[in-house]
């Protein structure tokens, strides 16, 4: 039984060159949809087992002869290319010097991002692991300061007029459903800040997005994992910290998706899960330090 996602069903063809193939097994052993088996000395398809292929490319990725192609559900043979050698990848003092330097920034230069740069930040993101394959991550850019105030008033506006939702009597109505955590957030984050924003957008200032040149919005669609968006974003922020550029996310932007008038007028299809934002600049104030941050709870079991 094939996976549908968003953007493809059914199963992917694999095609297998048995006569180059020294039954290494290795194919066999990453397949995830589990099409693949060895019979009669030989590895064969079967895509009646399970999920048969789902085009993870895990096969391919791994047979050290060439012996396999996977098309289908936006896969095809081009998209393959060697691994970058073990001296050109970063190490984790390296990776972790890059995200102790990466700091929320909310201040910025009066520069805009070029599109090249955008390009390349988002190539970095594509490479983000997702739920089930094809990812379904889907990606909205306003790019220049017009567009970037147009989108944080029509957020603020919505913010403003939605505000009745987080109110003390709503709130105190909703907690059987939504629990108590709901009614606290809502007093003291999401019901300040959807007056706050509004009041301070009449007065000239952004609190939404500070002004920043570039906005990228990570949403996808129905049928994949919610983490999905947040991963291809986190990605894209150690991108940009690694080219000079600042980020921050901005989780208030979800509540375009209860507004249909706002996902007609952005392209966002009315069945997308939320996701979330990224604002992107260049830094107007230098970091000198970073700040230690810890997790609420590790637990081994």
């Amino acid at each position: 039984m094939s996976i549908k996602t968003g953007r493809a069903g059914g199963t992917a063809e694999v095609t297998i060159d048995n006569d180059n193939c020294n039954l290494c097994g290795a194919c066999v052993k990453v397949c995830t949809g589990a099409p693949l088996h060895i019979e009669d000395r030989q590895v064969k398809v079967d895509q009646s087992i399970i999920f048969g292929c789902i085009a993870c490319g895990l096969c391919v990725a791994v047979c050290p002869r060439d012996c396999i192609t996977v098309t289908g559900r936006a896969m095809s043979p081009g998209d393959f290319f060697e691994i970058p050698p073990v001296e050109k990848r970063a190490t984790i003092d390296q990776l972790k010097c890059l995200m102790l330097a990466r700091r929320s920034t909310r201040n910025f230069k009066n520069r805009n991002i070029d599109k090249e740069t955008i390009d390349r930040i988002l190539d970095a993101a594509s490479t983000a692991p997702m739920g089930i394959p094809p990812s379904d991550v889907e990606i909205t850019i306003f790019n220049g300061k017009e567009k970037v105030q147009e989108f944080a008033k029509d957020i603020t506006g919505l913010m403003y007029r939605s505000r009745w939702f987080f109110g003390p009597v709503m709130r105190t109505l909703l907690i059987p459903f939504f629990g108590k955590a709901f009614a606290e957030l809502s007093k003291t984050f999401i019901y300040p800040i959807s007056i706050l924003f509004s009041v301070e957008r009449e007065k000239g200032n952004d609190l939404l997005f500070y002004g920043a040149p570039l906005v990228i919005y990570f949403h996808t669609s129905a049928y994949s994992d919610p983490a999905d968006p947040l991963i291809a974003a986190t990605y894209a922020m150690l991108a940009a910290e690694s080219m000079g550029i600042g980020t921050c996310m901005i989780g208030t932007v979800q509540i375009m998706h209860y507004s249909k008038k706002l996902k007609i007028k952005y392209g966002i299809a009315h069945s997308n899960r939320p996701g979330i934002a990224v604002i992107f600049g260049y830094p107007a104030i230098a970091f000198h330090k970073s700040i230690k941050r810890t997790f609420s709870r590790i637990s081994y079991v």
